[in-house]
């Protein structure tokens, strides 16, 4: 392939329970690249739109993530004899918390293993996206990219070494998302954290994440619901998300299996069964939003399983 254009979804991270190693898949919100073959040796991106970000490849999450797998490649196959220009169109705001510069850094390696033939598989793609993520936050994580590129819901079972365990989702879950048009950086979300956490928290919140992952394979709707609790990170920091509380209790009072923050904020989730539930719980959500006065969008989205794709 010599031109292509891909769409990159936006994802939901941590999900209540599952700090850094849970996340899923969007279906209706996302980013467009295009990458196209050159002449000229190199990353270099030729096109921003929707976004006040840098060209310089080691500045932008897309080039360091994207000249992460061309060095690779050339250093597992042979030197690559022509270049290749990335024009990104950004629809997910920087600073969402619905994994913006993580469809930046899965798009760039997906597009790029396309023009090179394919030789890694999605799997071995989210190492070379943590790269790029990297660029964002200050460190490699998975909780975004993963899901982003392989679809449907993610475990990082563990990082030395990567091992990402898919989980296909439950046919009736659809997430709804509200974003408020405030940014919280990633950088400044984690700085509320605590080093320490108390035994008991830890206990409660391994039981959490193990229930949330026996209730999709289960696909049952009861358990993913007792499960999608947060005693530890989500205390730390609702307080940056103007209303949260309220937010929240009411898409539980609409009938929402479970609320919460969706990666570093400020979106705020929520997981449903059914649509008509989730309709409603959006509109719950969004009359309760408005008496911020803060401007915000509202997405609803069944879980995508498939991830990053050609367009």
């Amino acid at each position: 392939m010599s031109n292509i254009k891909i769409f990159c979804p936006a994802t939901i991270a941590n999900l209540n329970c599952g700090f850094d190693v849970m996340g899923l898949c969007l279906e209706t919100i996302g980013d467009e690249m295009i990458f196209r073959k050159s002449p000229t040796k190199g990353i270099k991106i030729t096109k921003i739109t929707g976004a006040e970000l840098p060209f310089e490849i080691d500045k932008n999450v897309a080039g360091v993530a994207a000249l992460a797998i061309l060095n690779n490649y050339e250093k597992d196959f042979n030197p690559v004899s022509f270049g290749i220009e990335i024009e990104i169109n950004k629809k997910i705001k920087t600073g969402s918390g619905i994994g913006s510069s993580a469809a930046s850094a899965a798009g760039a390696v997906f597009g790029v293993n396309e023009i090179l033939g394919k030789p890694y598989s999605k799997s071995e793609l989210v190492h070379f996206a943590m790269k790029g993520e990297a660029i964002a936050s200050g460190s490699e994580h998975a909780d975004n990219v993963a899901p982003c590129l392989l679809g449907g819901f993610t475990l990082v079972r563990a990082y030395d070494p990567l091992d990402i365990i898919k989980i296909e989702s439950p046919n009736e879950l659809f997430a709804v998302v509200l974003h408020p048009h405030i940014e919280i950086k990633t950088s400044d979300a984690r700085a509320v954290l605590e080093p320490m956490i108390s035994l008991k928290n830890a206990i409660k919140q391994w039981g959490n994440l193990g229930g949330l992952i026996a209730g999709l394979y289960m696909k049952d709707y009861e358990i993913i619901s007792r499960s999608l609790e947060d005693v530890i990170i989500e205390p730390l920091r609702k307080g940056l998300i103007p209303n949260f509380d309220k937010v929240k209790n009411s898409a539980l009072k609409n009938g929402a299996l479970g609320a919460g923050i969706s990666g570093a904020g400020p979106s705020i989730f929520a997981l449903c069964k059914g649509s008509s539930i989730a309709k409603n719980v959006a509109k719950a959500m969004e009359n309760t939003y408005l008496k911020t006065n803060i401007p915000f969008d509202i997405h609803i989205s069944k879980v995508n399983d498939e991830g990053v794709k050609i367009i």
